[in-house]
């Protein structure tokens, strides 16, 4: 028959365990948290040189483009990489709230993710000096050029070399808002029944002729016009008094 041992024997047996295991487990939980993959400055910095060109290639002249990598979900579990590729989504807008596709070339898992990144884009626009209410009429004085964030909604500000004075507020701006299309009133070129211009251009060659207007000429929406001949055609009003059609 085996040797009892003394509950206190049992007691001290149980301690140096326990603190044996105590002092092995952060050292082997460190490799694990080591292994996986977090992007670093390098990875980010090739993720800002990207979008940056991108949003360059579509962005007013002279914009200064500001990108800012946020960070990877942290549910992910992502294996180690040697070397990861970052890339542009298809689909994706490339300035604004957008994500950087990232993919691993060279590791055990050829794994891929996106990395959320922020495009600011930074040019000159309209910029309220006041606040306005809806329907106002927008005059010259009220209106300065600042750097506006062109990226800060899907609409961007109206373009800084666009004549604004005499437009109508669609909504309120407040002051230091940057003025976009979607801020103002679509314009009315001309009156149903009024005679228009007509204009279809082509590769080297012109054509204008005069009609009657069977509608409104608002602006972005298509007005049927009677032509001289008594032919009806379909075009964009795109001025005073001016039809653009299709040839």
């Amino acid at each position: 028959m085996g040797a009892l041992v003394a509950p206190a024997a049992l007691g001290a047996i149980a301690a140096a365990l326990f603190a044996a295991s105590a002092l092995a487990a952060p050292a082997l939980a460190q490799p694990a948290a080591a292994a996986g993959y977090t992007p670093d400055a390098t990875l980010h910095a090739a993720a800002r040189a990207l979008v940056r060109e991108a949003a360059a290639a579509v962005a007013p002249p002279g914009a200064r483009i500001v990108a800012t990598p946020g960070r990877l979900d942290p549910r992910l579990r992502l294996a180690p990489c040697a070397h990861v590729e970052p890339h542009l989504v298809a689909g994706l807008p490339v300035w604004g709230a957008t994500r950087v596709g990232l993919r691993c070339t060279e590791g055990a898992v050829a794994w891929r993710t996106t990395l959320p990144v922020r495009v600011q884009v930074l040019a000159p626009a309209w910029t309220s000096r006041a606040a306005l209410p809806a329907g106002a009429l927008v005059l010259a004085e009220q209106w300065e050029l600042a750097e506006a964030d062109w990226a800060a909604t899907p609409a961007p500000p109206v373009d800084a070399t666009q004549p604004i004075a005499g437009r109508t507020l669609a909504r309120p701006v407040h002051a230091g808002q940057a003025l976009r299309e979607n801020d103002l009133q679509a314009r009315r070129w001309f009156s149903s029944g009024q005679v228009v211009r007509i204009v279809a251009a082509g590769a080297g060659f012109t054509i204008q002729a005069e009609g009657q207007a069977l509608g409104h000429g608002i602006e972005g929406q298509p007005v049927r016009v009677r032509t001289e001949a008594g032919r009806i055609v379909t075009g964009q009003p795109v001025g005073e008094a001016l039809v653009e059609v299709q040839p």
